[in-house]
C-alpha cells in the first residue's frame, strides 16, 4: 500500500519535560490560501446578556452567558478561528482530516 500523502496542515505540541520551565509548546501551521488575511485576535471574557446572538459568518446562534478569555488566529473576513487558547490553557486546531476515505 503506498504511503498516504501528508496532511496539508499540521499541529505541533511540547509538553513537559520535553519543553523548557515546564512550558505547553503548541504551533500549526494554516492551510488556508498564502494571500488570505490572518488575524491574532484577542477576546476578554465576558458576561453577556440573555437571549442575546452570536453573529458568525452566515449565521447567528444563541450567546452563552459567560464565555473565557481566547487568542485565537482567523482568516479576517471568517468568524471563528484556526487555532487559539483560552485564559485556562485549553488549546485547540482546525485541521483537516485527510486520513480516512
Amino acid at each position: 500500500m503506498a504511503a498516504a500523502p501528508p496532511p496539508p496542515s499540521c499541529c505541533l505540541v511540547a509538553l513537559p519535560p520535553h519543553a523548557k520551565d515546564g512550558l505547553v509548546v503548541f504551533g500549526k501551521n494554516s492551510a488556508r490560501p498564502r494571500d488570505e488575511v490572518q488575524e491574532v485576535v484577542y477576546f476578554p471574557a465576558a458576561d453577556h446578556e440573555p437571549e442575546s446572538k452570536v453573529e458568525c459568518t452566515y449565521i447567528s446562534v444563541d450567546q452563552v452567558p459567560k464565555t473565557h478569555a481566547i487568542v485565537i488566529s482567523r482568516p479576517a473576513w471568517l468568524w471563528g478561528a484556526e487555532m487559539g487558547a483560552n485564559e485556562h490553557g485549553v488549546c485547540i486546531a482546525k485541521v483537516e482530516n485527510h486520513w480516512f476515505r
